[in-house]
């Protein structure tokens, strides 16, 4: 006879579950802030053409002086989100961090992109140590072209990581 989870047992998978999705919130929140928002196609600060909230205009149908309507770049948005989340979780695979140092490292791969986040190698050494060494990781994060690029966010993030417990 199979029976159902107790009603203990239930709630705190749903809350655990409801936490994380609340935490994946405030990384997309915490992203929109740091990226900004413009409705027309812009040079970013690499001289790079990008729309909504930070989204390289890699695509061919971005018109110059177009406004695009905000629920359409929320879309885009969410795709180049869960382009960033994929690719961040490939990256710290095997890793055994806490889910605040991976939405910090979604956020990295949000504005570097994989390849970009992957190059932190005594950042990436650090969390992969037992327990996983967030102070060096933090130091590390600021020890960047990065960082110089992007000094408050960088800092902002360092921050956050600094202080996992």
């Amino acid at each position: 006879m199979v029976r159902a989870a107790s009603p203990r047992l239930r709630s705190t998978a749903v809350n655990r579950k409801y936490r994380k999705l609340l935490g994946m919130e405030a990384v997309k929140n915490r992203i929109k802030k740091h990226e900004g928002f413009r409705n027309k196609v812009y040079k970013d600060t690499l001289n790079k053409r990008t729309i909504g909230f930070g989204h390289l205009c890699v695509e061919d149908h971005w018109v110059d002086g177009w406004t695009y309507s905000e629920v359409e770049l929320n879309k885009v948005f969410d795709k180049d989100f869960d382009k960033a989340k994929d690719g961040a979780s490939k990256l710290y695979e095997g890793c055994e961090i806490s889910d605040t140092a991976k939405g910090l490292i979604i956020e990295m791969v949000f504005q570097l992109g994989p390849t970009g986040v992957s190059k932190f190698k005594n950042m990436w050494a650090a969390l992969k140590e037992s327990p996983p060494n967030y102070k060096t990781a933090s130091s590390e994060m600021l020890d960047s072209r990065w960082a110089k690029q992007t000094p408050s966010r960088a800092k902002e993030l360092s921050n956050i990581m600094k202080g996992i417990v």
